[in-house]
């Protein structure tokens, strides 16, 4: 039996399905609150935008986290565990729901939520349309509209009841955690465990990036932290390196080169990544840029030029190798037992011209398909 319910919040209405167990939970901040949720439109068909069932995992959030979506914190502190409601919203409370179902939608397809690889201020993402990649949420943010939440609370869990995850820390908490990412990454790169290491590198730069989209992009707390986010993604790409990625180490790099272009170990190892795939000239321009800018690095840039010409001398020699092999196979297949036995042809009717071109190409053919010398256009004039 449907239960309304008048919350004290205006643009909120409350519509209970199912009533859960026990008293209301206490919502502490760093309370860790597991639900399932459908966003429905208000139009005649019951659009679904979204659908965490049909996903297969319960959306998870940290109350007082500063969560995008700040009137769900609201929804879920009137519920009690197992509760399913019904939560009609007016436009006030649902403007940045396609920004919250891009993040969920990406978590859901394996892909990384928050783009950390691309330098673009957050604030900026919230403004260009184009950018979110979904077309029913573009057409949501050109248009926001009231939308209606059904939700399913399983569990509300206090902060000392779970291990936090890095996304759920707080700013000054994310700040602490980087260093010792950052050291364990660099532990883990030292035992050659390089797809560990790069977790904990990128654990630190999404720590980094999402505090950086509080800060103004060029000024000096965004610049320290874009220093700090370089560094973990050059390390990143030195794992990369050794994991053979050598594709990922040039777009990570490029996009370093592109924004800061006196970052000098960016330029090394893009270096050291062309010169892996063959881009002999790009990796000499690249190692050349790396002395120009650090002349102390001369020494090692010299090693990695040898290193560089001895592979591309070794592949040149394998390729010659490779194709007088074809060519030795191609004419061994084709040479065919000598023979004696004469040929003979007929001309009816054709001009002298017109034999000696025919016998002419006849001959080309005979010397590499059959047995060279056994034919003597002569006899045939």
């Amino acid at each position: 039996m449907e239960e309304f319910v008048r919350l004290n919040t205006e643009g909120v209405r409350k519509k209970i399905y199912h009533g859960g167990t026990g008293d209301i939970p206490k919502f502490l901040t760093g309370s860790k609150v597991t639900f399932h949720f459908r966003t429905i439109k208000c139009d005649d068909e019951g659009t679904v935008i979204d659908d965490s069932k049909k996903v297969g995992v319960p959306m998870e959030i940290i109350i007082g986290n500063m969560f995008k979506l700040e009137v769900w914190e609201m929804l879920l502190a009137s519920m009690r565990i197992g509760e399913v409601a019904e939560f009609w919203c007016d436009v006030t409370h649902t403007g940045l729901y396609p920004l919250v179902s891009k993040s969920l939608r990406r978590i859901a397809e394996g892909k990384d939520p928050t783009d950390w690889h691309i330098h673009t201020c957050g604030l900026a993402n919230m403004f260009a349309y184009h950018t979110l990649g979904y077309d029913d949420l573009d057409e949501l943010q050109k248009d926001p509209q009231p939308l209606i939440f059904v939700i399913e609370l399983l569990k509300v869990e206090l902060p000392s009841m779970y291990k936090r995850e890095t996304w759920a820390l707080s700013n000054d908490e994310k700040l602490k955690a980087v260093p010792v990412l950052h050291g364990e990454g660099n532990r883990l790169f030292k035992l050659g465990r390089y797809e560990e290491a790069t977790n904990k590198y990128r654990e630190a730069v999404i720590c980094l990036k999402n505090i950086q989209t509080k800060e103004k992009p060029w000024e000096v707390p965004w610049m320290k932290l874009e220093k700090m986010i370089n560094t973990l993604v050059l390390n990143y790409c030195q794992c990369l390196l050794r994991m053979e990625e050598y594709y990922e180490v040039l777009e990570h790099t490029t996009d370093i080169i592109q924004h800061h272009p006196g970052v000098v170990k960016a330029y090394y190892i893009r270096g050291k990544a062309n010169a892996e795939v063959w881009n002999e000239a790009e990796a000499k321009k690249d190692f050349e840029k790396v002395v120009d800018l650090d002349p102390s690095m001369s020494r090692q840039v010299k090693k990695e030029l040898q290193i560089l010409q001895n592979r591309m001398q070794d592949k040149e020699e394998e390729e010659k190798m490779k194709y007088k092999n074809i060519f030795s196979k191609d004419i061994g297949d084709c040479q065919k037992p000598k023979t004696t036995t004469p040929i003979h042809f007929s001309f009816p009717k054709s001009s002298y011209e017109e034999r000696l071109i025919f016998l002419e190409t006849f001959k080309n053919y005979y010397f590499f398909v059959m047995s060279p010398g056994s034919l003597d256009s002569t006899k045939y004039f």
